[in-house]
């Protein structure tokens, strides 16, 4: 048996002693914040970078390439490194951004894609953008969420195998962070919200569907350490537009085009500053999971 056999058992293993399959009513993020927070505009004067007209683009990935890792060293924040600090056990070695195409198979993105598929039927925002939180149960519905395991649908549509699947590909992801950045499995630990994305095309018609803000994910929550996109459509082929853009310089411009089945990971600081370009055409999904140190050493 390879490592990587071992490694994947043992994951599956853990997730299915530890899955709930027990239906419940989570809590809601207080006043719909789920969105509302994503379009804080951390550091708004960086947004001439990308208008500029001396601006140019370099590519971390495009959609037809096959990546092993591709991706980017730097220093960290002096805010992002003054708070991991009080976390000397769990320091990282260095912060960046990191895509593969080999963390996750087919098979497990299309088992999520399916969960995605299944959930947003039973809701879907007006606007651009619809979210769907298993943990909490948040579900855009037209302009406002509700909590799905409040429908009775739910229980047909969500059953123990999703869970569990979902479980083992956030923890593939964990391991995955952890190696990349050099840390302990051990230091880094999920955080929330961790949800289901589904762009389209459709004009804006709450606060909530406005994705296209330029944004630090530290800034939106602070427990946040690192952040994964996984995603789960093909970029020229199910959506137009979508691209992941980092704001590196103010003459350069980092840009990643989606492609089903590529994991993005990068730490949450100010050194990442970034936003998702608009959905053009199709529809475009992700699952959005992000991951943290605050509970490291207990």
């Amino acid at each position: 048996m390879t490592t990587t056999s071992k490694k994947n058992k043992a994951i599956q293993k853990e997730a299915e002693v530890n899955v709930k399959t027990k239906y419940t009513t989570p809590s809601f993020y207080s006043k719909q914040r789920i969105w509302s927070r994503f379009v804080v505009v951390a550091g708004v004067i960086v947004y001439i970078w990308y208008t500029s007209k001396d601006g140019k683009e370099t590519s971390l990935g495009r959609q037809k390439e096959i990546l092993q890792q591709r991706g980017q060293a730097f220093q960290c924040d002096s805010d992002y490194l003054e708070e991991i600090n009080s976390f000397p056990s769990c320091i990282p070695k260095k912060c960046g951004r990191y895509i593969s195409d080999k963390i996750v198979t087919i098979n497990d993105v299309d088992i999520l894609l399916k969960i995605a598929k299944r959930g947003f039927a039973l809701g879907g925002s007006d606007g651009g953008a619809s979210i769907l939180d298993l943990h909490s149960g948040a579900l855009s519905l037209g302009e406002k969420f509700i909590n799905v395991y409040s429908l009775d649908k739910a229980k047909d549509v969500f059953n123990a195998a999703d869970l569990v699947a979902y479980k083992i590909v956030k923890a593939k992801i964990q391991h995955a962070i952890a190696e990349t950045f050099q840390i302990g499995i051990d230091s880094l630990h999920l955080t929330h919200p961790t949800f289901f994305s589904r762009l389209n095309s459709l004009d804006a018609r709450t606060i909530h569907d406005e994705y296209w803000h330029v944004h630090v994910d530290k800034e939106v929550y602070e427990s946040f350490h690192y952040t994964s996109l996984l995603y789960l459509s093909d970029f020229g082929k199910d959506f137009q537009g979508g691209r992941l853009i980092f704001l590196d310089s103010p003459k350069n411009n980092i840009t990643l085009e989606p492609r089903k089945g590529r994991v993005a990971m990068f730490s949450s600081g100010r050194e990442n500053p970034h936003f998702v370009e608009r959905v053009t055409s199709g529809v475009m999904r992700i699952n959005i999971v992000y991951y943290t140190f605050r509970f490291c050493g207990r």
